[in-house]
């Protein structure tokens, strides 16, 4: 199965650097690129869910529950086509439960991987995890003060340098 290079990229993110801000950025352009202004886009919802756990991890409770609460009413729209992307739509939901639950509980965050279940997905996850020196489903959070406020952090006066910056970290 082909899958776009934006998207095992935004999966290497998710499950490997644990860096939301990058899949947000990443899977935002390809979004851009083949399905412009569809909201309703299970890339729309897929940034969705990296840019939830942002703010949760941030301690962003309420931002984090709002955007949990959209993947939670567009799941249906979207069961079928994670499947088609290589994931175990049934895992998927029950992290998001989950997720739910934790957020209304304000529990301290916990670092989650998306249960990815095409063994050649996640071969090339792993290759591009291998080739960013970071590990494939990294259990441990990693304590860096710069991807949990990267946002707030990076560069955003046209000077580039913080986005080559974060471009090269994990290559």
């Amino acid at each position: 199965m082909y899958y776009p290079k934006a998207y095992v990229e935004f999966l290497a993110h998710f499950n490997g650097t644990k860096d939301f801000f990058e899949c947000h950025e990443v899977l935002e352009a390809y979004w851009k690129e083949t399905a412009p202004g569809q909201r309703d886009s299970i890339w729309v919802w897929m940034i969705q869910l990296a840019v939830s756990l942002y703010h949760y991890r941030r301690g962003n409770y309420k931002g984090a529950s709002k955007l949990v609460s959209r993947l939670q009413n567009n799941w249906a729209a979207h069961q079928h086509e994670l499947d088609t992307l290589g994931l175990e739509p049934e895992s998927l939901f029950d992290i998001i439960t989950q997720l739910d639950a934790a957020l209304k509980h304000r529990t301290p965050y916990q670092n989650i991987n998306l249960p990815i279940k095409d063994p050649g997905l996640i071969l090339s996850v792993k290759d591009t995890c291998s080739e960013w020196q970071v590990p494939y489903n990294r259990e441990k959070e990693p304590c860096d003060y710069y991807l949990i406020h990267k946002h707030k952090l990076r560069n955003q006066s046209g000077n580039n340098q913080e986005r080559l910056h974060t471009e090269n970290v994990y290559k």
